[in-house]
């Protein structure tokens, strides 16, 4: 029988070590190859690709397949068959309640997709731990978006092409007016895009040789560029915990594309998962293994690549650790403490496990999915046999070559794991 390694317990620092700020910045159906530091050969992602120089580069790093469950997964530190993705209750307690608790100034700006993306107050994000919030409940499926400042609405727009900047100055705004400077603070940004219906601005429109998709990758890199030099300028460069990733893979699968009305005719709206299989949706690396880049002057390695298992899971302990608070005791936590993965005192991390929905788990370089997936509607992979399916993830990062029947024993001890972990309540 495996070690549950998600109940490992949470010390937090010395109550005199500096605790950092935390930059969240949270893209929605950005692909695992579509920046520049992934391999990317068409969009130019200067600040990205920067970022990366000045932090790590994670390459095993896991959000959710789709939108609303990673959100709640982000939030709370646990797997959404516990907190519920778009139906996340009001009872689940988020690392903003704790973390503003502890004496931080806690800011939200952008999709929140937890409140079944309605104004049901006590599941907004001023009732889950953030003192300000401004941007959208939902996704922008149908080509609209409506606003909320905090509680109250704040306006609509159909203009997609505008959206990323304006959450980048929201989020400058907090940074240089709405920051109590005598606190730390958590600031999460979460962009609509590139979740389709995509647009880029004037400015980058038509630019790059990515078709729409690049521009709107080169308007986020710019755009996140200058997020960051208003944190330098701001003198919080030294002090402030920048993490950026994405909710799930890309939205690639091309049977949709003609069911999204108001897309821009002929023009291709999704990511790339690069090396990766499948995407958005798909139990399949690419729906769920994400890019994600740490910086931390003088803290995170600069310059630096890891490998090891890494989730948003383990936000929540991590940042118990550097804030100073505890993870709820009433109720499981699957994520895992990772400092000292980003302080490099463990390369390896302390996250040996993942599971994918309820659908399969991977434990070390050994990946196990069921014979019938329980995948969303567009995730179709058409090579797809409904047989048991093992992978070696470090040999075969495409998961190309099934090996179920060459190890019986491992696909035995994985399915007995993922029970157990599932029938934690």
């Amino acid at each position: 029988m495996f070690a549950l390694a998600f109940l490992a317990p949470v010390s937090p620092l010395n109550a005199d070590a500096v605790r950092p700020n935390i930059l969240i910045i949270f893209t929605d159906d950005q692909g695992y190859a579509d920046l520049g530091c992934y391999g990317n050969k068409k969009n130019k992602t200067p600040r990205m690709d920067r970022l990366a120089k000045e932090g790590t580069r994670f390459t095993s790093f896991y959000a959710q397949s789709v939108c609303g469950p990673s959100r709640s997964a982000l939030l709370t530190g646990r797997y959404p068959f516990r907190s519920k993705g778009w139906g996340m209750p009001a009872s689940e307690i988020t690392f903003a309640e704790l973390i503003r608790e502890a004496g931080y100034q806690t800011a939200c700006i952008g999709k929140w997709d937890v409140s079944n993306r309605k104004p049901i107050i006590s599941r907004m994000p001023n009732a889950q731990g953030f003192d300000y919030y401004f941007g959208t409940l939902g996704a922008n499926d149908g080509g609209t978006v409506a606003f909320h400042e905090n509680n109250q609405a704040a306006g609509k727009t159909s203009d997609m092409a505008s959206l990323t900047r304006l959450y980048t100055n929201k989020a400058i705004d907090f940074l240089k007016n709405k920051r109590d400077k005598g606190k730390p603070f958590v600031l999460y940004v979460a962009h609509t895009m590139m979740h389709t219906i995509i647009d880029a601005s004037p400015r980058f429109r038509g630019n790059s040789n990515g078709d729409l998709y690049g521009d709107v990758v080169e308007e986020f890199d710019y755009e996140t560029g200058r997020l960051l030099d208003v944190l330098d300028k701001q003198g919080l460069r030294d002090n402030t915990l920048v993490i950026y990733t994405s909710d799930n893979g890309p939205w690639n699968q091309p049977a949709y594309t003609n069911k999204k009305n108001g897309h821009p005719e002929g023009s291709i709206f999704w990511g790339e998962a690069g090396p990766l299989r499948d995407g958005k949706g798909s139990c399949y690396e690419a729906g769920y293994r994400v890019p994600c880049i740490v910086r931390w002057p003088g803290q995170v390695a600069a310059g630096a690549e890891s490998k090891a298992i890494f989730s948003t899971l383990d936000f929540m302990p991590t940042f118990a650790n550097l804030a100073g608070f505890k993870v709820p005791n009433d109720r499981v936590i699957d994520g895992v403490d990772q400092t000292d993965l980003l302080l490099g005192k463990n390369p390896r991390g302390n996250r040996e496990t993942f599971v994918y929905r309820n659908n399969g788990i991977r434990r070390g370089k050994w990946k196990y999915l069921k014979a019938k997936h329980n995948v969303y509607g567009y995730a179709r992979d058409t090579k797809r046999k409904e047989v048991e399916e093992l992978y070696d993830l470090e040999a075969d990062i495409g998961e190309t070559k099934n090996l179920a029947e060459k190890h019986p024993e491992i696909v035995s001890k994985l399915k007995q794991m993922m029970v157990e972990i599932m029938e934690v309540k």
